[in-house]
C-alpha cells in the first residue's frame, strides 16, 4: 500500500500562526510533537523570522537536548525575512522539537509538517 502524505499546521502553532519564542534557554518554547509510533513520520519545514533590531541566536531542540547530536543552531539576521531553519527533516514516535532564542519574544517560527503515513 502507497505512503499518504497530509499538511499540518505544527501542533504548537494556533490556528498555523507563527509560535514566539519566549525562551531564552533549555527547554525551550514548543514547536511541535512529531506522530507517536515507529512507523508514520513527520516532515518538518520550520522558518524563522527576527523582528529585533540586532542579529539572534536560535537553537532549535530536535527531539532532545543533547548537544551535538539534537541541537540546531543559527543566527537570524534582524528584520530581513523568513530564515529556512529546518529543511524538510524527519521525526517519530512522539519526539519533541522546541527552540529558544538569545533575546525573547523577537524570534517567531513558522512551517508546517508532511505526515507521511505508510
Amino acid at each position: 500500500m502507497p505512503a499518504t502524505y497530509s499538511k499540518l499546521k505544527l501542533s504548537g502553532s494556533t490556528n498555523g500562526k507563527a509560535i514566539k519564542l519566549a525562551a531564552t534557554a533549555t527547554p525551550g518554547t514548543l514547536v511541535h510533537t512529531s506522530v507517536s509510533g515507529l512507523v508514520d513520520y513527520d516532515e518538518a519545514w520550520l522558518y524563522a523570522t527576527n523582528n529585533h533590531t540586532g542579529d539572534v541566536d536560535l537553537t532549535i531542540e530536535w527531539g532532545g537536548v543533547a548537544s551535538p547530536d539534537d541541537i540546531v543552531e543559527i543566527t537570524i539576521p534582524a528584520k530581513t525575512g523568513l530564515y529556512l531553519v529546518i529543511p524538510g527533516l524527519v521525526l517519530q514516535n512522539g519526539l519533541i522539537v522546541r527552540a529558544f532564542a538569545s533575546v525573547t519574544n523577537v524570534i517567531s517560527v513558522f512551517g508546517w509538517v508532511n505526515r507521511i503515513e505508510q
